[in-house]
């Protein structure tokens, strides 16, 4: 018989500030999906964007997530930590031809309407400061836990997309990909504000010929109409808001009622409560959800 993996899922925040409102709504659900399932729960700091990295935000995330009684298992994966695997899958795919040099700016790309069509892809440049695309192999439709049938643009689908940067650095698309294969990761469950980014690392996963994690995406809590909850729009650290009272509100959010008799109860009971209630078609198939709404 065909050994079944152990359900692995994972939480991989970026420490580029505290742990906000929205991140542990990831958290929490990502948390819930693995337990209720008797799976594994992992932690991953992606801190591959070294710029943006808030020193001692790493740190200040994992104390929150323990504050709200979501403990991981197994150590803890950073990324700024694996730059010797990426390269090593980034030589691969070069050595297979699958990705190219390309020299174009975002500003050429935006007059272009956005979306970059390949100029380079037939250059050959190997010199300069280069950006490093791969070539599109994207079905654009997939199917989600949440949302159920999805279909991203055709433009976006066929869009070679960067997997190294011009400043040397690897891309999120790389790396989350090369990460979830390495740790076993079985299911992702994050934010709808990174559904469309889930056919390229889909079509990755089968390019390097690893397992393909199975997509779940929750709304995303905004504070108004397109504008997400956000380190960048200066969303609130939670670190000092009542975590029974704040754990109930998330619960909420991902459409489970906590009973009345459980309003003050600590956040171990609230979690165990939850665990045994979790169902992902609670959860509400808004891409967005407004705080006025939960708050």
């Amino acid at each position: 018989m065909p050994i079944v993996p152990v359900y692995t899922g994972r939480f991989a925040p970026s420490p580029s500030g505290p742990l906000h409102f929205g991140s542990l709504i990831a958290a929490t659900s990502s948390f819930l999906q693995a337990k209720s399932q008797q799976g594994r729960w992992l932690l991953r700091i992606e801190d591959i964007d070294s710029p943006r990295t808030v020193p001692g935000a790493a740190d200040s995330i994992m104390r929150t997530l323990e504050q709200f009684g979501l403990f991981w298992d197994g150590p803890i994966i950073y990324q700024s930590q694996r730059l010797d695997r990426y390269q090593h899958v980034f030589q691969q795919l070069k050595q297979q031809q699958l990705i190219y040099g390309c020299d174009c700016s975002r500003k050429t790309i935006a007059e272009q309407g956005g979306i970059y069509h390949g100029h380079c892809a037939q250059r050959n440049l190997a010199s300069g400061r280069l950006a490093w695309r791969l070539r599109s192999k994207v079905n654009p439709e997939f199917n989600d836990l949440v949302f159920a049938k999805q279909r991203i643009s055709t433009e976006l689908a066929a869009e070679d997309y960067i997997i190294q940067r011009r400043d040397g650095l690897f891309s999120y698309q790389l790396a989350v990909v090369v990460d979830d294969w390495d740790q076993g990761v079985t299911e992702v469950i994050r934010g709808a504000d990174l559904l469309e980014m889930t056919p390229r690392q889909q079509a990755l996963f089968k390019l390097l010929r690893a397992p393909v994690p199975n997509y779940g995406h929750i709304p995303v809590a905004a504070t108004a109409p397109g504008v997400k909850l956000s380190k960048q729009n200066h969303a609130c650290n939670i670190a000092r808001w009542p975590t029974s009272y704040t754990l109930i509100k998330v619960l909420h959010f991902l459409g489970h009622t906590v009973p009345a008799e459980l309003n003050s109860a600590p956040v171990t009971e609230l979690l165990s409560w939850a665990i045994q209630h979790w169902q992902l078609a609670n959860i509400s198939r808004q891409y967005e959800i407004l705080q006025t709404e939960f708050t």
